[in-house]
């Protein structure tokens, strides 16, 4: 059950450099007519969103349906509070006060194919930005467990960092492997 003062808006503050490598479906409307159709309004960030927020598992698209499923799956969770100019004006924010990457490597942990430990990842987001993250995994060809999402859980407002909640799904091994990217 959700406690409504505490629903969760899960973002990857650093989908660029610890690699929110989800597995996208492109959309069947054409990225031209994409942001029109949706309604959105947030073309003064579309440049920041393109540098800071790009879809990895598309690089050569603009991005736009990976936004729009960014919204569709965490941003109207918000709705209440925030509309997807909001939403993404706060990721870009929080993206600027989050450096996952670093907060790894000041632990030793690279995105050079090795292992590591889900609790030693754990410690050095929490380290980091003070809270636990959600560790999303996935399996490789090999059938090794790696990293597929790092999630920074805030308040429903968009505005203070919290522990994440316990996720159901994306579990992982406790020997995690972090691809190159």
């Amino acid at each position: 059950m959700k406690d409504e003062a505490k629903e969760e808006v899960s973002i990857v503050a650093e989908a660029k450099e610890v690699a929110s490598l989800e597995e996208l479906s492109k959309e069947k409307i054409p990225t031209s007519d994409l942001l029109e159709e949706l309604n959105f309004d947030i073309q003064d960030l579309v440049s920041s969103l393109r540098t800071n927020w790009p879809s990895l598992a598309c690089p050569s698209s603009d991005s736009t349906s990976f936004w729009q499923h960014e919204w569709d799956k965490h941003g109207t969770c918000s709705e209440s509070v925030m509309d997807e100019h909001g939403y993404f004006q706060d990721s870009l924010n929080l993206k600027s006060r989050i450096n996952l990457l670093q907060y790894l490597q000041s632990a030793g942990i690279s995105p050079n194919n090795a292992f590591y430990t889900l609790t030693n990842i754990k410690s050095a987001i929490k380290t980091g930005t003070g809270h636990t993250p959600w560790i999303e995994c996935n399996k490789d060809a090999s059938g090794n467990y790696q990293l597929y999402q790092v999630y920074i859980c805030i308040d429903h407002a968009g505005t203070t960092l919290i522990d994440c909640p316990v996720f159901p799904t994306g579990a992982c091994g406790s020997s995690i492997k972090f691809p190159t990217f």
